[in-house]
């Protein structure tokens, strides 16, 4: 990779980057930046290695996430997904949530070694830490920072129960790492798959191993005893919510062994939303209006399609052996509870990706699981999308 040679100058201000980098129209002081470096195998990929001060995050209060604490080695994210929810979060570095996301890529390079200075402060409580949760902590990038494992042993050693969120396979790297790891305390694996079309994985992840890689290596961790929970998400409008589609990815979700499944509609938020529209215009310009009017001016898709797409993917689990499963993210919402909170969706995580701290792992998901294709007499009635417009 001859990574030194790439490298832009130590330190370099954005003037003294040539006005043909990839930085040069983007890259503002970063705090602790140390260089810029850019090398053909990354073509169209500028990193930004910075010394970070800390690296334990706080999650806000009411957030209702399932953990209080997060790591991001990584800012920006070379997967390139159209969807991506963290989108935004590159335009607080001055970066834009659009191309900059996928190529402006901002590296903690001292990462492990300040999280062993913040784990060994007494006022520690060895809270569950989530990694993951933003951008991917085993994007391409990391198979040349090795970040992870440093990390994963700062965990371990401390005392820290942890979670990993991938669509990454170089997480098979770090696999008897982790199992190390939870001899010493408990953790969570999650994958995130929600498709088995590689056609279309390739045209909205372009930059994350397709489908086949990702139920392997869930297989690669069942089989190493460690627990691997399935986030199938986003379930794409028109594009990936067929009944063939569903059936094709809870199907191999089974076949690979995964603990458990959440799954729920593509979710489109500030900074989001304007890169997924423009992607749909461009690649499906049949589907934009239908998008705009199911997404109305907000972020989540329209009740009724939730409603329609929650019965679906209730069908599908409980054919596929997942009826017992928790986190499943779009709640009943025809259960009589009244109402309907959107935002309590993102709380919901697969059985296997959140450790167990209470000791309750399970190590399967419930029933057994059923390969067969779908027969028109066991399908329930309401299975057509509705006619929404």
């Amino acid at each position: 990779m001859r990574w030194d040679a790439q490298a832009l100058e130590r330190g370099a201000s954005p003037d003294a980057l040539s006005a043909d980098s990839p930085a040069a129209a983007a890259l503002l002081p970063l705090a602790g930046l140390v260089r810029s470096v850019s090398t053909p195998e990354f073509a169209g990929i500028t990193f930004h290695e910075v010394t970070a001060k800390s690296v334990l995050n706080k999650v806000v209060a009411g957030s209702r996430m399932p953990f209080d604490w997060t790591i991001n080695p990584y800012r920006g994210c070379s997967h390139a997904c159209v969807y991506c929810f963290a989108r935004k979060s590159h335009t607080y570095l001055d970066f834009d949530a659009g191309l900059d996301f996928d190529s402006q890529v901002v590296v903690k390079i001292n990462a492990a070694e300040v999280l062993r200075r913040e784990l060994a402060k007494p006022s520690w409580r060895h809270e569950h830490v989530a990694l993951g949760t933003n951008t991917d902590p085993y994007q391409r990038a990391e198979g040349r920072y090795q970040l992870m494992p440093g990390i994963i042993g700062a965990l371990a050693d401390s005392g820290t129960p942890l979670s990993i969120l991938t669509k990454g396979t170089l997480l098979a790297r770090d696999i008897p790492l982790l199992k190390h790891a939870a001899a010493q305390v408990p953790i969570g694996v999650g994958i995130s798959l929600a498709m088995t079309d590689e056609h279309l994985s390739e045209a909205v992840e372009p930059g994350t191993p397709g489908p086949r890689a990702r139920l392997k290596l869930i297989s690669r961790l069942r089989e190493a005893g460690l627990p691997c929970g399935v986030m199938a998400m986003p379930i794409l409008p028109w594009l990936s919510d067929s009944d063939d589609a569903l059936n094709s990815l809870f199907g191999a979700l089974a076949a690979a062994g995964a603990t458990g499944v959440t799954a729920g509609a593509l979710y489109l938020k500030p900074g989001t939303r304007e890169w997924f529209m423009q992607w749909i215009a461009r690649e499906h310009p049949q589907l934009a209006g239908k998008y705009r009017r199911l997404y109305g001016s907000g972020s989540y898709a329209s009740k009724e399609y939730r409603a329609w797409l929650a019965g679906r993917i209730r069908y599908f689990k409980d054919l596929h052996g997942f009826s017992g499963s928790q986190g499943f993210s779009h709640r009943d919402l025809d259960g009589g509870n009244g109402h309907d909170d959107a935002r309590e969706e993102e709380a919901q995580y697969p059985a296997g990706s959140i450790p167990d701290t209470a000791g309750n792992a399970r190590t399967g998901h419930s029933g057994a699981a059923s390969s067969g294709a779908i027969r028109s007499d066991t399908i329930r009635s309401s299975t057509a999308q509705p006619t929404l417009f």
